[in-house]
């Protein structure tokens, strides 16, 4: 699916080596402007550097912060259409638990001091095989729809198909219950008798 805005899943490498069917990668699948840059310290990647360096790009992060401009209250939008003055809005995500995004993020301060993006989402996650610390917590895949979704209502970029990621990762997730409902012993319930 095609949209403006090109999206940049910044995956610590601990995920990219250990999760080969997450959320990130598969929003990744589905998306012709998105892709992953694999590390912890990625201010100095090629890719992540010519993305930044691109004066006809506006770069934003999406992470929470008391600071972070609200896609979907006030001024917000209008900030943002100011601020990219007829550039291309690039999103970086940092795709990992919420520490290892942290340690991302201390060993990326050029990523780290960009303009922070928020929005309230919708809906709670839709994880029915994982529990979300906190209400505002989604999945990548979440993440980058409800972003979508505000980008499209800020007038920002377009969102054609808004049911094709939670499609794709209700599917995800109803293969994952049915592969563990076939195994004879699973590992977590095996450990306990």
């Amino acid at each position: 699916m095609e949209t403006r805005t090109r999206i940049v899943l910044l995956m610590h490498q601990k995920e990219y080596r250990r999760q080969k069917t997450g959320t990130g990668r598969l929003a990744c699948l589905n998306l012709a402007n998105a892709e992953i840059v694999p590390g912890v310290a990625l201010d100095e990647k090629p890719r992540v550097r010519a993305l930044l360096d691109d004066p006809a790009n506006r770069c934003f992060l999406l992470y929470p912060s008391a600071d972070a401009v609200d896609l979907g209250e006030g001024e917000g939008p209008a900030r943002i259409v100011a601020e990219l003055g007829g550039r291309s809005l690039v999103v970086f995500l940092v795709d990992s638990t919420w520490a290892c995004s942290r340690a991302v993020l201390r060993e990326s301060p050029r990523i780290a001091s960009l303009p922070r993006l928020r929005f309230r989402p919708k809906e709670k996650s839709r994880w029915i095989i994982k529990r979300q610390p906190r209400d505002y917590c989604l999945s990548t895949i979440e993440a980058i729809h409800e972003l979508l979704c505000a980008l499209e209502t800020a007038g920002l970029d377009s969102y054609p198909d808004k049911e094709r990621l939670l499609a794709a990762f209700a599917a995800m997730q109803a293969y994952q219950v049915e592969r563990a409902g076939e195994a004879r012993a699973p590992r977590r319930l095996a450990s306990r008798g």
